[in-house]
């Protein structure tokens, strides 16, 4: 029965993110007009736990009390090894995040800005694992992962009026939709050493398919008091999608103090997608409704087969745990080769990007010290970021935030400490800023609050009693 009734549940869930994926944004109202260039604004690739701490990723692994991972790192498949199919952690691990961001959009030339409120699923992903006994004992574990998450959005509308000599005013619309998603399957596979510190190294995969869609648009209407003249739209829709591939290590050392030192590196491989793209050129009116009435068209051309080639992403990070696994500290940098970016041949206008980000934890409880006391189960996070936006138009645009949050857990200590089942109330609040202080540029502040629920449980065994 808990076991039929955890898989209906987690069918439930994940279909209803699947919707909810599919749908788009949960509330839109975002207007960011840099979206317009290369794949858009680039979601963040980490989990709620590792934003909370500036997002370094490359070697982290979350252990509670118990020595159990309780979050599902989302950049470093390799990971996934340490996922254990022991006696005591045989769990599967559901993780789903969200994001609701405030924007402010500041023309630094005036004091006009726009504000807007955005809501969105981070991502949906769950993992289990799957060595064998045998494996265990041999010090070989085994985890794999599945799940969906967005990689990046388009989402702008821009009004603009100009004055023409001798003719009278001019408005134009520009406005762009879409964005790009991922499905993967990942897995990691890690090795305990035979050495007198045991010394671990993990290995890992990640696959499956990214698609997305882009449509860009510019309506032209010429304002005239005597003459009428016929309004213009140029639109051009592209749809792509292919497969990927993404790897990752890390090793652990068990250092004299009696912390832990963990090591980690990524790659995210280059992708050529394949696209379609669809252009129009036409005159348009109004209908009463103020709906769209094409009047002639000038020029259209469908299903013109294309690429998207995104480049390369390298990622490198270490993590150190003190002995009583109640501070963690670690830091990445991360570079993406986007002068190779090309969208139908061309190369838009990016840039080559380095970020580096840092961050912390401190969890009161004490490795296996039992306490009934809710607040020493809280897991207390800070972090930053820094580094180049990699869309340029005229000069860099600086990207940079503060990160903080916390896990709150919503399961009751005796559960924790007696069957090893763990859920928890991921937050991240962030507080950040991309662009440039010159008279023509945009400066964007932005506060993002990520909320996510991580559940580790023994949803798909059978309970003897209860």
């Amino acid at each position: 029965m808990h076991f039929n009734n955890s898989i209906n549940r987690t069918l439930s869930i994940f279909l209803l993110v699947i919707l909810l994926f599919s749908s788009g944004e949960l509330l839109a109202q975002e207007n960011s007009p840099y979206s317009r260039y290369g794949l858009g604004d680039l979601a963040s690739g980490q989990n709620i736990a590792c934003r909370a701490m500036g997002g370094f990723s490359a070697a982290y692994s979350d252990y509670g009390i118990l020595g159990a991972p309780f979050n599902i790192n989302l950049t470093n498949p390799a990971s996934l090894g340490f996922l254990s199919n022991t006696k005591n952690f045989s769990n599967t691990i559901f993780d789903i995040g969200t994001e609701v961001n405030t924007r402010t959009l500041k023309n630094n030339s005036s004091t006009s800005k726009y504000t807007s409120t955005n809501a969105y699923v981070s991502y949906l992903q769950v993992a289990f694992p799957i060595s064998s006994p045998k494996m265990e004992k041999r010090g070989t574990s085994w985890g794999v992962s599945f799940g969906l998450k967005p990689l990046s959005r388009v989402s702008y509308k821009v009004e603009q009026n100009n004055r023409l000599s001798g003719i009278d005013s001019i408005n134009s619309l520009y406005e762009g939709n879409g964005g790009m998603n991922q499905a993967n399957v990942s897995t990691g596979i890690r090795f305990i050493g035979k050495g007198k510190n045991k010394n671990e190294f993990a290995i890992g995969l990640s696959s499956g398919y990214t698609f997305g869609n882009r449509s860009l648009s510019t309506r032209t209407s010429i304002i005239n008091d005597t003459v009428d003249f016929y309004k213009s739209n140029s639109e051009v829709q592209t749809r792509f999608g292919g497969v990927f591939l993404n790897t990752g290590v890390q090793y652990e050392m068990h250092i004299n103090n009696g912390g832990t030192l963990r090591l980690g590196a990524y790659a995210n491989l280059q992708q050529r997608l394949k696209a379609n793209r669809n252009s129009v050129n036409e005159t348009f009116g109004y209908d009463l409704s103020g709906g769209v009435v094409r009047i002639d068209s000038v020029y259209i051309t469908t299903d013109v087969k294309g690429e998207v080639l995104i480049p390369v992403t390298y990622g490198g990070g270490f993590t150190y745990q003190s002995k009583n696994k109640q501070w963690l500290a670690g830091a990445d940098f991360e570079t993406t080769n986007w002068n190779d970016f090309r969208f139908f041949g061309d190369k838009e206008n990016v840039q080559s990007t380095w970020t580096i980000r840092a961050g912390a934890e401190f969890y009161p409880a004490r490795f296996n010290a039992a306490t009934n006391r809710y607040w020493n189960y809280i897991k207390y996070r800070a972090g930053f970021y820094y580094g180049p936006d990699y869309i340029r138009l005229t000069e860099n645009r600086e990207r940079y935030a503060v990160t903080f949050g916390a896990g709150l857990p919503l399961t009751t200590p005796r559960l924790i400490q007696s069957r090893g089942e763990y859920v928890a109330l991921n937050t991240s609040f962030e507080l950040g800023s991309v662009g440039n202080n010159t008279a023509t540029g945009f400066r964007e502040s932005s506060f993002r609050l990520n909320i996510g629920i991580s559940m580790n449980a023994r949803w798909f065994q059978k309970r003897s009693y209860e």
